[in-house]
C-alpha cells in the first residue's frame, strides 16, 4: 500500500510539474519570434526587417556571391563562427553585407559577443575588386568584448559603441556582460551621425567638422582612399575571427 501511494504521489506531481516545465520552452519561442518582428507601430513609422529570422535572404558575404560556411541562422540568429580564425577567415570568410544600399537611415540592431570578440556593424560599404575587406570603405560601429579582449590594449574609440578609430563611446557606457543582448542603433542623416547603445547616446558627430576632420587626419583611415566616400551602401556585419550573433535587425530610411 505505501508503494502504491509513492507511485500516486510521484505521477501526481509529475503531471503537475509538466506544464510548468514545458512553459520556458515554449516562451523562448515566442521571445526568438517577437525578436525578429515589427510591431503594428514600428509598421506604421516605416521600419522593415533586414532579418526575417530563419533565412539570409536580403544578404551576401562581402565580395563574394556566396554565403560561405561561417554565417548561419540558428535559433532565430544570424551567427558568424569563426573560431580560432583571423579576421575576414582567409577564403571561407568574410562580413555579411545586405543586398540593397542605404544613404540616409535609422538602423537598430541586437547583438552579443563571445569571450574576447570582436566585430562591428558598418554602413554605406561598397563592394570593388580593389577592396579586400568592408572596413575599407565603411565606417564600423564597434562590437566588442571590452573587458576580455586578449590582443594589443583597445584605445577608447576601438571599444564598444564607438565610431571605430574616430569617436570613442564614454567609459560610463551600459555594456552588457558577455552572452548577454545589446542594442546598438544608428543614424545617419546627412552626414549627422549618433550611436546608442542600450537605450543611451554614446557617440554623436558632424562628418566634415573640424573635430571631425582633426580626428579622420590622425585616424587609420587616412591609409584607405575608398573609406566613408560614399553616403549611400550597404549594411554590413564584420566576421573578425570571433563567434558573434545578430537578431532584430530593422532599418528605416530618413
Amino acid at each position: 500500500m505505501k508503494n502504491y501511494l509513492k507511485i500516486l504521489i510521484l505521477c501526481m506531481t509529475s503531471v503537475i510539474l509538466l506544464p510548468s516545465c514545458q512553459k520556458p520552452a515554449q516562451e523562448d519561442s515566442a521571445s526568438v519570434a517577437e525578436a525578429n518582428a515589427l510591431t503594428s507601430e514600428e509598421k506604421a513609422a516605416g521600419w522593415e526587417l533586414l532579418f526575417n529570422g530563419t533565412s539570409l535572404d536580403g544578404w551576401k558575404r562581402y565580395n563574394h556571391d556566396t554565403i560561405g560556411p561561417l554565417w548561419s541562422v540558428k535559433d532565430g540568429m544570424i551567427v558568424c563562427d569563426g573560431t580560432g580564425l583571423g579576421e575576414g577567415s582567409g577564403a571561407m570568410g568574410g562580413s555579411l553585407t545586405t543586398t540593397r544600399s542605404f544613404g540616409n537611415f535609422e538602423l537598430s540592431v541586437d547583438w552579443k559577443i563571445s569571450p574576447g570578440g570582436n566585430s562591428g556593424i558598418l554602413y554605406h560599404v561598397i563592394e570593388s575588386p580593389e577592396y579586400e575587406h568592408d572596413y575599407e570603405t565603411g565606417p564600423e560601429y564597434q562590437v566588442m568584448d571590452d573587458g576580455g579582449w586578449t590582443g594589443d590594449k583597445l584605445r577608447p574609440a576601438q571599444q564598444a559603441g564607438s565610431n571605430y578609430d574616430m569617436f570613442e563611446a564614454p567609459a560610463t557606457k551600459k555594456l552588457m556582460p558577455v552572452g548577454e543582448w545589446n542594442n546598438s542603433r544608428i543614424i545617419y542623416n546627412n552626414g549627422h551621425v549618433e550611436h546608442w547603445l542600450n537605450g543611451e547616446k554614446v557617440v554623436e558627430f558632424e562628418e566634415g567638422s573640424e573635430e571631425y576632420t582633426q580626428r579622420y587626419q590622425s585616424s587609420k583611415w587616412v591609409d584607405y582612399p575608398g573609406w566613408n566616400k560614399s553616403k549611400e551602401g550597404a549594411i554590413s556585419l564584420q566576421d573578425h575571427g570571433a563567434p558573434v550573433y545578430y537578431r532584430s535587425i530593422k532599418i528605416k530610411s530618413l
